[in-house]
């Protein structure tokens, strides 16, 4: 099973630069809290994988990229070449976490089941946008309002989507 972890804009900016064009800790928590559970598996694209600042301990990295020439020798990444390289994660009962970027939540988007959703109540310019969902298909199962405090200066709230 697929599952998105995402924070988003208001204006659907998930990116500027290769880098998150916000800084809130407490998401950051949160985004390690969900990552570390089920299968500890993390999905994502190459600009997504260089984004990160290492590889992050206790989690299995998969690197979709179409570069039939990226490597990278570390047995936590698994680096994959096709979409049909992910069918036995999309096949599975384990909850498996897609974290980026805008390509790759555009093109699993109809094979996701669930979305941890942290949206920002704020406008922002940026290069990389979630895309468009129909909140029709989906039924919110959790939300609650994040901690807003010096170190976390943006009102947001953390949603969980589970598609009907």
């Amino acid at each position: 099973m697929l599952s998105f972890v995402v924070a988003m804009s208001e204006n659907h900016i998930i990116g500027k630069d290769g880098t998150l064009p916000w800084h809130l800790p407490e998401d950051l928590k949160k985004f390690k809290e969900i990552t570390l559970s089920g299968s500890k598996t993390m999905i994502m694209g190459r600009k997504t994988f260089e984004s990160l600042p290492r590889i992050l301990p206790g989690r299995k990295h998969i690197v979709l990229t179409q570069n039939k020439d990226f490597k990278i020798d570390n047995g936590q990444v698994e680096v994959i070449h096709s979409i049909e390289s992910l069918k036995p994660y999309i096949d599975s009962e384990e909850e498996f976490f897609v974290i980026g970027g805008g390509k790759l939540f555009s093109i699993l988007l109809p094979y996701t089941k669930r979305i941890y959703l942290t949206v920002l109540h704020h406008h922002f310019q940026g290069d990389t946008y979630m895309p468009q969902f129909d909140m029709k298909d989906w039924k919110i199962v959790d939300s609650y309002e994040g901690l807003v405090d010096e170190n976390n200066i943006y009102r947001h709230t953390y949603m969980t989507l589970e598609k009907l």
